[in-house]
């Protein structure tokens, strides 16, 4: 994971920000300790191994294999399978069902107010977009840069996702047009004036094209690689 983090181009900070796990939590699991415990360590590396673009079934196996016989303070198993006892099995558990509906009731209050005066609940946390408030990805700024191609000084850059990719686009100035990961299948398109400077962090993931001219892929699986584009040309440097 630590591989993948630096292949990226994510800082330890930026990584625990993007996925919500302490800093410290991620440096003990780039270190091998788990000390955290079975449960949450499980929860934890399926979280940042999905927002590396690992596989994290993948992870957790390696994970298993290595620490098959540390004993974890906290199993998983233990928790879903809800092994409390006989006498617990057998107790109906109505403070628990009281519990559940007080939280339900909550959560939609909770919405309502949020949503405003309209009546209309606000977005959940599943439907906030997932890419950075910098992205353009809507039809019209993709009819946009194509006229925007054939204007002088202005470099036009389309970025297509075989796979999942990080990415970071920049203008001439350094100023962040786009930063975050390309989901697969996605197709992006970015415009600068004069330059851009183009960060790929899995270059065999994606293909380019610049100023209408396809360059294919940019490089290797898993390679991370830096690239500047300026305007009337593909060429990179």
């Amino acid at each position: 994971m630590a591989e993948a983090r630096e292949r990226a181009g994510l800082t330890v900070r930026q990584l625990s920000e993007r996925t919500r796990v302490r800093e410290t939590v991620i440096e003990r699991f780039e270190r091998d300790d788990f000390s955290v415990g079975d449960f949450y360590a499980r929860g934890h590396i399926r979280t940042i191994a999905s927002d590396l673009g690992l596989d994290p079934d993948e992870i957790l196996r390696q994970y298993e294999q290595e620490n098959a016989d540390i004993a974890s303070p906290v199993k998983a198993s233990a928790v879903f399978r809800g092994d409390v006892g006989e006498r617990a099995r057998r107790a109906p558990n109505w403070t628990m069902a009281v519990a559940v509906a007080l939280a339900i009731v909550a959560v939609v209050v909770i919405a309502r107010m949020l949503g405003g005066s309209g009546g209309k609940t606000g977005p959940t946390a599943a439907q906030l977009p997932v890419t950075a408030p910098h992205a353009r990805h809507d039809k019209g700024h993709e009819k946009k840069t194509v006229e925007e191609a054939l204007a002088p000084g202005v470099v036009v850059v389309k970025v297509t996702a075989r796979k999942q990719s990080y990415l970071s686009v920049k203008d001439a100035k350094g100023k962040e047009i786009f930063k975050g990961t390309l989901p697969e299948g996605k197709t992006t398109t970015y415009s600068a004036k004069d330059r851009m400077k183009v960060t790929i962090g899995d270059a065999g993931a994606v293909r380019l094209e610049v100023n209408g001219r396809d360059l294919g892929t940019p490089g290797k699986d898993g390679q991370m690689i830096r690239r500047t584009f300026d305007a009337g040309g593909p060429s990179p440097r």
